[in-house]
């Protein structure tokens, strides 16, 4: 399968000299506060350039390695802070260390469910854009559409060797596989933890998935025997240019606890052995390290926490795993040119608040909702001799920066594409000059397809339903109420209009540059060993799909 972003990758280099030229297209709001403060960035930008050649040249001139961890499912203050570990009962040294020997980023949000903000990341736009939508579980036949380009496209372009290990969750489509995405090599579940940890007679048996299993109920009267997923492909390795190939699951064999937790600890392996392989070329890397640890429904022989809840111990466990790596980095002789960045993807699974261990903490809410519970997460930077160590910046950070900031690091701004919206900020002078540095001050937050709220500096508006008045919509200020429980009119009475007037610079963006769709396809393919159960439920999916 012909990747089409590989085409637009080629055309942007054909083309480079024009498309410097021309700017990014971004959003309208970018475009208001850009028109405030453009002359004072154009300037500062020179004095980026200049730092960054001086890094590159101190290295070889080569641009620095780039290793990104995203976890899954952790609110804000649960990892890199002493002080909540003892108040959570969950001890998180090695990244409290990672936080301390860099920058962390205080107002980093995210988008309120993993698909949507690996999304965000990975192309730099907001994943409504792309045409992603929501986390789905099952065969969908759906996915990151070949149009879209990723960051690890536009690095692997400028001579970065590029790996994926873990979860990705970007659909089950051949175009959207982390290989056809930019990644010369990936190791990856097709689906997530809902299918790999809760799907389980054990989790049955914990009583955190309930109706799935068959040895749960009896029912003599059903007669859709589809009506429960069965049959999905689990985990499958591939490197670019080839087909995928199912591993750790055979024919007739039932997915169990035991075999999530053993992915868990290959992929763990694999991150570790990737690491020493991409060390060992003569190229820069970019490393993506997705776990699925937190996320497990099944409480181990023994507890190892404090806290003792199923999500708190694996997060503890994580920790562990996460110093071992970073220890790699060290061993390897790679730290001084290499960014590490350790963040969390929305907040906690709420719906397992108390069994889990975790809990909203500062912020109410968490995954899938727009509140800030469900958006704010840790995120910490470290890139030694250029970020300052101990530093944190209370800057707003949108989880799509990262796809510009990064492009500009590694000298490919350039290749980054023109004939779309990109919603990522360049942060680069935030992350080389320090706290005060941010060039946006502001979130629009989706739920799904729907535009539930608008943060701009202090302020969170939640969008009023159709037909009301700005005046009557609920507005908060973070700082003095975090977990937005107490709208106040003397909030709303002046800034209903400035919100309102936000809202429609985003949808202009919009009207002049509709949504590109989801990518679509037929699920599995691409993936050269089908369990025969896997293509009896492609089968039977694709049977009412073309009716």
């Amino acid at each position: 399968m012909k990747n089409l972003s590989a085409l637009s990758i080629a055309a942007a280099l054909l083309s480079a000299p024009i498309m410097a030229q021309e700017p990014i297209i971004h959003d309208g709001e970018f475009e208001y506060l850009r028109a405030q403060y453009g002359d004072v960035w154009d300037s500062q930008d020179v004095e980026i350039e200049e730092k960054l050649s001086e890094i590159r040249a101190a290295n070889n001139g080569k641009p620095p390695n780039i290793l990104y961890i995203l976890i899954d499912d952790v609110s804000f203050g649960q990892m890199g802070n002493r002080t909540l570990n003892y108040v959570t009962g969950i001890d998180t040294p090695s990244i409290n260390n990672l936080a301390s020997e860099g920058l962390s980023l205080m107002r980093m949000y995210t988008e309120p469910s993993c698909t949507p903000t690996r999304t965000a990341m990975l192309t730099g736009r907001h994943p409504i854009r792309a045409g992603v939508k929501e986390v789905k579980v099952a065969l969908v036949g759906e996915g990151l559409s070949s149009e879209e380009v990723t960051i690890a496209e536009i690095l692997k372009e400028k001579g970065y060797n590029t790996a994926h290990v873990g979860k990705w969750h970007q659909g089950d489509i051949e175009q959207a596989y982390p290989h056809n995405q930019g990644f010369d090599w990936a190791a990856f579940p097709l689906h997530q933890q809902v299918q790999l940890s809760l799907m389980t007679r054990e989790a049955m048996q914990s009583n955190t998935m309930l109706g799935f299993h068959a040895s749960g109920q009896t029912n003599q009267f059903a007669l859709d025997q589809r009506f429960k997923p069965y049959g999905l492909v689990t985990g499958v390795e591939a490197e670019a240019g080839g087909e995928a190939r199912e591993v750790g699951i055979a024919p007739g064999e039932e997915w169990t606890q035991a075999k999530y937790e053993e992915m868990n600890e290959r992929y763990q392996r694999q991150i570790l052995e990737q690491l020493e392989r991409l060390a060992a070329e003569d190229a820069p890397f970019f490393l993506q390290y997705w776990p699925l640890y937190p996320l497990n429904f099944v409480y181990p022989d023994q507890a190892i926490s404090r806290n003792g809840g199923f999500h708190a111990d694996k997060l503890q466990l994580l920790d562990t795993w996460i110093g071992d790596l970073l220890a790699k980095v060290d061993a390897l002789g790679l730290r001084d040119n290499t960014i590490v960045m350790l963040m969390a993807d929305n907040g906690l699974m709420y719906h397992y608040e108390g069994t889990s261990g975790l809990n909203q903490l500062i912020y109410r809410g968490g995954k899938t909702q727009h509140l800030e519970g469900g958006v704010r997460t840790d995120a910490f930077i470290r890139w030694p001799g250029v970020i300052e160590a101990g530093s944190a910046a209370g800057d707003i950070v949108h989880v799509s920066d990262l796809f510009t900031t990064f492009a500009r690091i590694a000298g490919a701004s350039d290749l980054i594409p023109r004939d779309r919206v990109i919603d990522g900020v360049d942060q680069t002078a935030l992350l080389l000059n320090g706290e005060g540095n941010s060039r946006r001050d502001y979130v629009y937050v989706y739920e799904g397809t729907v535009l539930r709220s608008v943060v701009k500096q202090e302020f969170k508006m939640h969008l009023p339903a159709p037909g009301q008045p700005g005046a009557a919509a609920p507005v908060f200020n973070i700082y003095r109420d975090p977990r937005e429980e107490n709208p106040l009119v003397g909030y709303s009475l002046w800034s209903g209009a400035s919100f309102q007037d936000m809202v429609k610079r985003h949808q202009m963006t919009i009207a002049k540059h509709p949504h590109f769709p989801l990518g679509k396809g037929v699920p599995y393919e691409g993936i050269s060993n089908l369990r025969p159960e896997s293509e009896l439920t492609r089968e039977v999916f694709a049977s009412w799909q073309k009716k």
